[in-house]
């Protein structure tokens, strides 16, 4: 599932660099439950946490079979 985890980030990172931050993974547990930490501009962001929710995890759920949930480091 990392692997997989690690595509749909590339996927998203893109976007996340346009506004002068990125997403690192920090781990997937194998419940699911993938771990990141938002770095650069979107570390401080007060939208960060919609982001996440909205963007991040929404994204992997979609695409990565088991993702369960998506929580900041």
């Amino acid at each position: 599932m990392i692997e997989e985890v690690k595509k749909v980030l590339d996927l998203v990172r893109p976007a996340l660099q346009a506004d002068g931050g990125d997403v690192e993974l920090v781990d997937v547990s194998p419940e699911g439950v993938v771990k990141v930490k938002l770095v650069g501009a979107c570390g401080h962001c007060p939208m960060s946490t919609m982001t996440l929710k909205m963007g991040i995890e929404r994204t992997l759920k979609e695409k990565v079979p088991g993702v369960t949930e998506v929580i900041a480091a």
